[in-house]
């Protein structure tokens, strides 16, 4: 089964640790993996598993959804020293990368739920090629749901497939049917057709005029916003819709870990 960890690893240190090996470490030692800054953890209970693979004992880590505070242990392991070194980077980045994104996604869901406590906060399918994964479960460690995990497992008819195809009225699905709408005329048009309405870069303004239209034509219609929400307008979108989707997660600041390594 392929393992994203050992790719990670093999960027890092494709043949030898040449700085271990110049400096004949050898011997046992500690990793503790530590936050400069407040945020929530995501992805430790897969890091150790790994450290596990590779024969290292891991003795604590903050579980995945929990919050940490700055100067908080986020990640401690034991074992041998040589392996530490190897670990050490890879580690400390990937966690950097999936605690952002939980930290992102809490801060957002935080953020809507205070105009509307129904809303959902789902992140879209542009995560980094080889951190899927991983990144999809960092937003649910945040709070947030997943939009669509990949082309396979939902239908979402986009202004691509709209310019190709033109005949939706016989559309049947087992699954619900998402449309994406270009305008106010497509929305009002397909409001009947689908199950969700994905409202792609409309405006606040814009959405306080249409989403009482779609409702009025389809009271058990979904409204999902989605285009450039951000923390400072997410508000806005979240008191007229159902759903925000959104990929503002994936590219949230890394947060500031720092590694240490001590000899048994």
């Amino acid at each position: 089964m392929f393992d994203p960890f050992e790719l990670y690893l093999h960027e890092d240190c494709p043949y030898f640790d040449e700085t271990t090996e110049l400096l004949g470490i050898r011997g046992d030692g500690e990793l503790r993996i530590i936050s400069r800054e407040a945020g929530i953890a995501a992805c430790t209970e897969d890091l150790a598993k790994f450290y596990e693979r590779k024969g290292l004992r891991v003795v604590e880590y903050v579980q995945s959804g929990k919050e940490f505070k700055a100067g908080d242990l986020l990640f401690r392991a034991e074992g041998d020293l040589r392996e530490l070194f190897r670990l050490w980077r890879v580690s400390q980045t990937f966690l950097s990368i999936t605690c952002a994104v939980a930290t992102k996604t809490r801060k957002l869901l935080g953020l809507a739920r205070e105009v509307n406590p129904r809303v959902i906060v789902a992140t879209t399918r542009k995560a980094h090629p080889g951190m899927r994964y991983f990144e999809l479960k960092a937003v649910r460690a945040g709070g947030g749901e997943i939009h669509r995990n990949s082309l396979s497992d939902s239908v979402l008819i986009t202004q691509n497939h709209l310019r190709v195809v033109r005949e939706l009225e016989n559309l049947k699905s087992l699954r619900k049917i998402e449309i994406e709408p270009g305008n106010v005329e497509e929305a009002l048009r397909y409001a009947k057709l689908a199950d969700v309405l994905l409202l792609d870069h409309f405006s606040p303004e814009e959405l306080e005029r249409l989403v009482p239209r779609l409702r009025e034509l389809n009271p058990s219609l979904e409204i999902a916003v989605a285009g450039n929400i951000t923390e400072e307008n997410i508000k806005d979108y979240a008191r007229l819709a159902d759903i925000i989707v959104t990929s503002e997660p994936y590219y949230a600041k890394p947060l500031d870990l720092t590694t240490r390594i001590e000899k048994s």
